[in-house]
């Protein structure tokens, strides 16, 4: 379900998703609630939080569902409206998760408001926006986007994603066109570019991680060593992969990392048999249910029946969320 909240920067549209504590999310750059899902692993990340959290997501002042005219794309409007997104959600305290340009709304928001943010997760960021290339690169992309939507899309997608397949840039690029306009995608640029929040890191009292996979192309390991230097007590933890997106490429690390992190489940986990652990497991390589019934030798009704037995002892209700449980337990195991 969507919700909306008026806030400093506009019309903002906002999700809750799971139960559990709290946890707030700023997914960084441009966002679309609903079309995000349709993304590379997008969904099953969200699964695999929701199994533990009540995850609130927003979408940033300008783009997916938010109102688009004259809203205030300012850092310090992105933080006003991300504060204001947790108090319509009745989020008092909450953890807080932010990835690239969102890190730096989240690690600001910890700093200001350390009665608010209990635990703070930082992924593929960076403390200077300046940093994360020399001037004339920065403001040569700022420009293409602006100029050529789609032209600068392609562009971005060589930077996020190392090598990316034809189908990946396709996938890319359609979707950030669909999310946000031209200008407010090179305006959200130009003030990441222009952000520094490096005095604001060494007064975060909230218990932290950073993460930063070590090949990542559009934001330097080193920029992540950075940030958790800056941050008292915070933990450094390197993943292996070389995509910026947390979603995209070795997404069950991030993902097991940061559920590590935020605690253990609560509880005895549900009883699966063996033949349910077993369908369980080929739902996660991804197979369909007939392909589960030719590969176990069983008619495809009783795959059915397997899937929606699973399905009801882990309380979920789609194919993704069952492959997010299964990735834990083979991380966690």
């Amino acid at each position: 379900m969507i919700r909306y909240c008026t806030t400093p920067a506009g019309r903002v549209a906002y999700s809750l998703t799971g139960s559990g504590p709290p946890l707030l999310c700023d997914a960084g750059w441009v966002t679309h609630l609903a079309r995000q899902l349709e993304l590379f692993e997008f969904a099953a990340f969200l699964a695999g939080l929701s199994q533990r959290h009540t995850v609130i997501r927003y979408d940033k002042p300008g783009c997916g569902l938010s109102g688009r005219d004259g809203a205030d794309l300012s850092f310090e409007a992105q933080l006003a409206a991300a504060l204001a997104v947790a108090d319509a959600a009745g989020a008092s305290r909450f953890s807080l998760f932010g990835a690239s340009q969102g890190g730096q709304v989240a690690a600001a928001m910890a700093a200001r408001h350390p009665d608010r943010v209990a635990d703070l997760v930082l992924y593929g960021t960076c403390a200077n926006g300046a940093d994360l290339a020399p001037a004339e690169v920065r403001d040569s992309l700022t420009a293409l986007v602006r100029a050529h939507w789609g032209l600068g899309s392609n562009v971005l997608a060589s930077i996020f994603i190392a090598e990316p397949s034809a189908e990946e840039v396709a996938a890319f690029t359609t979707a950030q066109r669909a999310w946000s306009s031209a200008g407010v995608a090179a305006d959200m640029l130009d003030v990441y570019y222009g952000t520094d929040v490096r005095a604001e890191l060494p007064r975060i009292r909230a218990r932290t991680i950073v993460l930063h996979r070590d090949a990542d192309p559009a934001t330097r390991f080193q920029l992540g060593q950075e940030v958790a230097a800056l941050i008292p007590g915070a933990a450094f933890v390197p993943l292996a992969g070389t995509s910026h997106l947390f979603y995209h490429g070795r997404w069950t690390e991030v993902l097991a990392a940061m559920l590590g992190f935020l605690g253990p489940a609560p509880g005895p986990g549900p009883r699966l048999t063996g033949r349910e652990l077993q369908v369980a497991g080929l739902i996660a390589d991804g197979l369909t249910n007939h392909a589960i019934a030719t590969r176990l030798g069983v008619a495809p009704r009783t795959a059915e029946a397997h899937v929606e037995n699973i399905r009801r002892k882990l309380e979920v209700r789609s194919r993704a969320q069952i492959a997010a449980w299964v990735t834990e337990q083979r991380l966690r195991g």
